[in-house]
């Protein structure tokens, strides 16, 4: 598996409150949406600011991409000098497990510490299992067509899964399926997006890996791991830049907590009142 092929997160999902809501305006935002990204009017600028910072977030940046090529690059070009799989295997995970460690050091998320090394560990036992080098790729290649697969049968279904990982990173959760259908739009063409290329990159790689050798799979392999990404990535990008702006649940939430308790204050300040004139007894 690799950080590239899956955008990660770790923020926990928060259920947004029930509310009423009105006809759906024009540009496909429901009532009560933010008009801009912080929550009210905002340029244009904002917006791009916003969608680039949260999916900077969610695919790991540069780091995540340097994580992703070095060690299949490493054991390539290893095992193209020398065609032993050992110690191609080990030099790649070894060089993994010291980025973890990086990043546990920095207190970065467990995710993107150990993601990286359980996909190269689980390369490294495979091949080793059967003493054949192109192996070392194979569980990643099958994992890429598992996640094409899964992003184009989630947006049939309607529920696209780039929105699934990404709406916790934007404040939104699951809120874009039913009160923000210019968003979930949206996001079902970036799924499509992730879900093509991540297609074609198999369509190239698998013919490979029964008729080429190892080093020649190898090159292939890593010279396809950053731009199919970066496609994707760009492509998801534009849709959501032109996208509505998504519904911070998280501040509904909030606003509707801090509501309850006002409610609560006031009901108890009356409950504490006493008349002033209280009603007079007959003999």
């Amino acid at each position: 598996m690799t950080s590239t092929d899956r955008p990660t997160t770790d923020a926990s999902p928060h259920h947004p409150p029930a509310a009423e809501h009105a006809a759906e305006p024009p540009d496909g935002r429901a009532p009560g949406a933010p008009q801009g990204p912080a929550g009210g009017p905002g340029p244009e600028g904002d917006s791009r600011a916003v969608t680039e910072a949260a999916l900077f977030e969610a695919f790991g940046g540069v780091r995540g991409m340097v994580e992703t090529v070095l060690p299949g690059l490493l054991f390539v070009a290893i095992f193209t000098v020398n065609k032993d799989l050992k110690s191609s295997a080990i030099a790649a995970l070894a060089v993994s497990l010291v980025l973890a460690v990086v990043r546990l050091v920095r207190k970065d998320t467990l995710k993107h510490a150990f993601g990286g090394v359980f996909g190269v560990a689980f390369g490294v036992v495979f091949a080793m299992m059967t003493g054949n080098a192109k192996d070392f790729y194979l569980p990643g290649m099958i994992y890429t067509l598992g996640l094409a697969l899964a992003y184009m049968i989630t947006t049939v279904a309607g529920v696209p899964l780039i929105g699934l990982i990404l709406g916790p990173v934007f404040k939104e959760n699951l809120s874009w399926r039913t009160r923000n259908p210019g968003r979930k739009a949206a996001y079902a063409k970036a799924s499509w997006a992730w879900g093509l290329i991540l297609f074609a990159k198999c369509a190239i790689l698998f013919p490979l890996y029964w008729w080429a050798d190892t080093t020649q799979l190898g090159w292939v392999l890593i010279a396809l791991k950053i731009p199919p990404f970066l496609l994707a990535v760009y492509l998801t990008w534009v849709f959501l830049v032109k996208a509505p702006p998504p519904i911070d649940v998280f501040a509904e939430m909030e606003a509707a907590e801090e509501a309850e308790k006002a409610a609560k204050a006031e009901r108890a300040a009356t409950g504490r009142q006493v008349p002033s004139d209280g009603p007079r007894h007959r003999r």
